[in-house]
């Protein structure tokens, strides 16, 4: 198993949590780290050679899968890597869970779809179409995992009875749209690779733009949340007009709608569904915003100010500069449904992850009340 910085953070955090690493998360494989490992494999009476292969990972796997007292790890840079072993867990955990592929990315990696619920009403969350708000990865996934623990031993969520909601509503959740970008900016693309070296060569031509910490696009420089067609050409007008005009870290909008695999991936899995409502979780303002244009969905407006009363985020409407091409935009356009973008924590992206615990209880009573209601 090759090991780069997010994995290294959590193999490190799990020995951290066993008592055998006294150093902090770092994401290098140092000597103090080797030396953990070694110790891990001599007690589990394994070869101790240093090196996580595959027989210290079978060992690792209890711990992995709950054994410390969590799954999702929300300390540590959650890269693809870190998702696609917590779905695994999740699933080994949890077999009433379904997998789903929505599609791939640019580099190939398959964007996931966890589907949990039984129920007629069908309503979906998304989070990191934009790379540098990936913390809204392991805020979806940190909600799944509590979710599946409350269903299986008959416990409230956020006071509303688990059992019941899995009943009644079946959530979709996409928790990585951009898995390509989101590895770019989290470091498990590393610095010596064509890949970094392309996508530094697109930064160059924008060096206002922090290189890899300020980039949002998918690996080919186009701005996802900038390609639904739901006033792309305006978009356009505003992006180009700002000096976005060719592949860029982001705001660049791509040469027409719908050309990148990650879009169409949500794009078509969304047409394949009738969610009652979607949520589509990026970073920045602790805001919620729910229109396009004149359109005034039923309820949504409602929804909108319970949403802001059990997360005490402010709805608003989304700025003029901001308010086309999304996919919220277009899931309001084309049916005419409540769709929210909720705009997480505040700051300089990527958030840091010493506001994750608060940006996850200000937003459980939302991905609760989505679910249920009406």
């Amino acid at each position: 198993m090759v090991l780069l910085g997010p994995l290294v953070e959590f193999i490190q955090n799990i020995l951290i949590k066993l008592g055998l690493l006294n150093s902090k998360i770092d994401g290098i494989y140092g000597t103090e780290t080797q030396k953990s490992v070694i110790d891990f494999q001599k007690q589990n009476k394994i070869i101790a050679d240093g090196i996580v292969g595959q027989n210290t990972w079978n060992v690792l796997i209890p711990y992995i899968n709950g054994g410390l007292g969590f799954i999702v790890p929300t300390n540590i840079n959650y890269s693809y890597s870190i998702l696609q072993i917590n779905i695994n867990s999740l699933k080994s955990l949890y077999p009433f869970l379904e997998i789903i592929s929505a599609g791939k990315s640019v580099l190939g990696n398959v964007i996931p779809v966890i589907k949990i619920g039984q129920g007629k009403k069908e309503v979906f969350y998304s989070a990191a179409i934009h790379a540098n708000e990936w913390i809204t990865t392991p805020l979806l996934m940190k909600f799944l995992a509590d979710f599946c623990y409350c269903y299986v031993n008959n416990l409230p969520i956020f006071g509303v009875n688990a059992k019941n909601i899995y009943d009644l509503c079946t959530i979709y959740i996409m928790p990585m749209v951009n898995p390509d970008g989101v590895n770019l900016v989290t470091g498990e693309i590393s610095p010596n690779s064509s890949i970094y070296s392309n996508t530094k060569l697109i930064a160059d031509n924008y060096p206002n733009v922090p290189f890899p910490n300020g980039w949002k696009a998918n690996i080919r420089g186009v701005d996802l949340n900038l390609q639904f067609p739901a006033g792309w050409e305006q978009a356009r007008g505003i992006k180009f007009s700002q000096g976005f005009i060719s592949p860029s870290p982001r705001d660049f909008v791509g040469f027409n709608p719908l050309t990148e695999p990650e879009v169409l991936s949500i794009y078509n899995f969304t047409l394949r569904h009738s969610f009652s409502l979607i949520l589509a979780y990026h970073t920045q303002g602790k805001v919620i915003y729910w229109q396009f244009q004149n359109y005034n969905p039923p309820n949504s407006l409602d929804i909108g100010k319970q949403f802001e009363r059990v997360s005490g985020y402010s709805l608003e409407g989304t700025p003029f500069n901001s308010s086309f091409a999304g996919y919220k935009d277009w899931f309001i356009k084309y049916y005419n449904k409540p769709g929210y973008t909720i705009e997480v924590g505040t700051g300089i992206n990527p958030l840091p992850l010493s506001q994750f615990d608060e940006i996850y209880i200000d937003n459980l009573g939302i991905l609760v009340l989505a679910s249920i209601i009406s």
